[in-house]
């Protein structure tokens, strides 16, 4: 499996911007994408995850009202969609997959992207 996250970049304190995932090597039908971030210095953060079966969704309470991931199972595609941004969104972001057995924010994933930078200015 393999995933390919674009979208980053640089945006102003209260300003919006959406990150893509990209995912192939996988049917998409019973799988789990996931976003996590990393800032300087911290911990690999996951933040939201969804199921391409049911749609379920789960948030991390740091970007619960702000955040929202969907998905196009046709494109394969997963999106995070991100309002109100703030300085301390400030990380790379990374998508990641893993398949249906498990699920959640807390559980092992075993592809990752790349990482696309967000910066949030204040």
């Amino acid at each position: 499996v393999q995933l390919v996250e674009s979208g980053g970049g640089l945006v102003q304190a209260g300003g919006s911007l959406r990150l893509s995932c990209a995912v192939s090597g996988t049917s998409f039908d019973d799988d789990v994408i996931a976003w996590f971030r990393q800032a300087p210095g911290k911990e690999r953060e996951p933040i939201s995850c969804i199921s391409s079966e049911d749609g379920s969704t789960q948030y991390a309470d740091s970007v619960k009202g702000r955040f929202t991931i969907t998905s196009d199972n046709a494109k394969k595609m997963v999106y995070l969609q991100m309002n109100n941004l703030k300085p301390e969104d400030t990380a790379v972001y990374y998508c990641a997959w893993r398949d249906g057995n498990s699920w959640g924010l807390n559980v092992q994933y075993d592809a990752w992207g790349q990482g696309t930078q967000v910066t949030v200015s204040s």
